[in-house]
């Protein structure tokens, strides 16, 4: 199950030369997920930090998804080896 929520991370490179918020996510909902990943710890990584992400935004899976490859695209995040996300900007900087 955790691969198929990763998988449409796997294009996450070919995301950094068109660095654009996904389409139908607003500057509100931006900061909206920046500030539900930091409640949840920085780290998308399963199904238990997608769904508070979700419901404290409203935004979608798909929509979470395609910010969270956003986010790594401006270089505001950071893939990790586990296949997922970590926020470092924001309550996420790194100290």
């Amino acid at each position: 199950m955790t691969t198929r929520l990763f998988a449409p991370l796997a294009g996450l490179g070919l995301l950094a030369a068109c660095a654009m918020p996904p389409e139908g996510v607003t500057p509100v909902d931006l900061v909206a997920f920046d500030e539900a990943v930091a409640s949840i710890g920085c780290d998308l990584v399963s199904e238990s930090d997608y769904l508070p992400v979700e419901l404290q935004t409203g935004l979608t899976r798909e929509q979470v998804i395609q910010t969270a490859a956003f986010r790594v695209a401006s270089e505001e995040a950071v893939k990790l080896e586990n296949g997922g996300v970590r926020l470092i900007t924001g309550a996420c900087a790194p100290a």
